[in-house]
């Protein structure tokens, strides 16, 4: 007869072993976030940031719009043009270092390479860039936005440049609607700088569908729309902070009162209002990702070029709460992103 015990030692065995496993691999702590986040070693003129997860490589990629603060020598707007995007690495989400500028295949001799929109559809990444073909002392010239692909997020292949509603686009944002098929939102600056929106069967054909439909009269840049919590949002920069608007139907939108990042905050390069953001979901937590003007605070010297002119990319986590979503620049910050699901 085969004891009793002696079929239950192998099972207490398997159970030990599995305990002593998950005791001898806890969870990484997450880390402390510093003030600023990031600021470009290079023209120290970081802005628009996008995050997104570089699978080959197994680690996170932050990519920027680059303007050349550091050169006090330019006139005009010049400053924020004539530079590549930038690209900065991170295995943590928290301690970010200079990697590189995005190898794009589509130059003039002098080129302008703006506000990037990033993302992964099987397996490949797709690259929406605001593009200004030259170098220029102020706004008043044409923008297109352009359709990128690679296989390592470095190296980017020219598709098209997409047939918009004005020659005059900048700052695109995609997003996958519930049917499969995909809406870009956009900023027409002819158009006052209102939201327009086109739509996309595969990513590369796109059907211009006019202005969106906010219950706001008000233009506004750098629309970044994302799903959490059951609603759709986006955020909009409107040079006062962060508008805020939900729908039902990623078609009309309504606004909700209250700019995110307009009141300036306490920590080092956060003493300004925040502007054009990116937002990344991740193991349920929402993560606002922005930049700022540090040297545009009340006090400083208007004719120091520099301070007027640089710019940190920093990130705030947002929460929920009774129906809209707040945010604190100022309290303490703990992040570790992982290898996303």
């Amino acid at each position: 007869m085969i004891k009793r015990s002696s079929l239950l030692s192998p099972l207490i065995l398997l159970v030990s072993l599995f305990s002593l496993g998950a005791c001898g691999n806890p969870p990484a702590e997450d880390l402390p976030v510093p003030k600023p986040l990031y600021r470009d070693p290079v023209y120290d003129g970081a802005a628009d940031p996008v995050v997104i997860y570089n699978r080959e490589q197994e680690e996170w990629f932050m990519f920027y719009t680059n303007r050349r603060a550091a050169d006090t020598t330019l006139n005009g707007f010049e400053w924020v043009h004539g530079t590549r995007i930038g690209i900065a690495a991170s295995d943590d989400g928290v301690n970010w270092s200079y990697r590189d500028t995005a190898d794009i295949d589509f130059r003039l001799k002098d080129y302008t390479h703006w506000a990037p929109e990033v993302i992964e559809h099987e397996g490949l990444y797709h690259m929406y860039l605001t593009y200004v073909p030259g170098i220029f002392q102020e706004w008043r010239h044409p923008r297109d936005i352009l359709h990128l692909t690679s296989e390592n997020l470095v190296n980017w292949k020219y598709e098209s440049t997409l047939e918009l509603a004005s020659d005059r686009v900048i700052d695109a944002c995609v997003f996958r609607l519930p049917d499969g098929s995909w809406r870009m939102w956009y900023n027409n600056e002819r158009a006052g700088k209102a939201m327009f929106y086109a739509d996309s069967e595969d990513l590369y054909h796109w059907e211009d569908k006019g202005r969106v439909q906010i219950d706001r009269a008000r233009g506004g840049e750098g629309p970044k729309v994302f799903q959490w919590h059951g609603k759709y949002w986006m955020i909009t920069d409107v040079w006062s902070g962060l508008a805020l608007y939900t729908s039902d139907d990623l078609l009309n939108w309504t606004h909700i009162p209250g700019n995110l990042l307009e009141a300036p905050g306490q920590g080092e390069d956060d003493k300004v209002m925040g502007g054009h953001a990116d937002v990344l979901i991740h193991n349920d937590r929402a993560f606002l990702y922005y930049f700022t003007h540090p040297g545009r605070r009340e006090g400083a010297d208007p004719n120091d070029l520099f301070e007027q002119r640089r710019s940190s990319l920093q990130v705030v986590e947002l929460f929920y709460e009774d129906g809209r979503l707040v945010c604190d620049r100022d309290a303490p910050l703990r992040i570790r992103l992982g290898k996303p699901e």
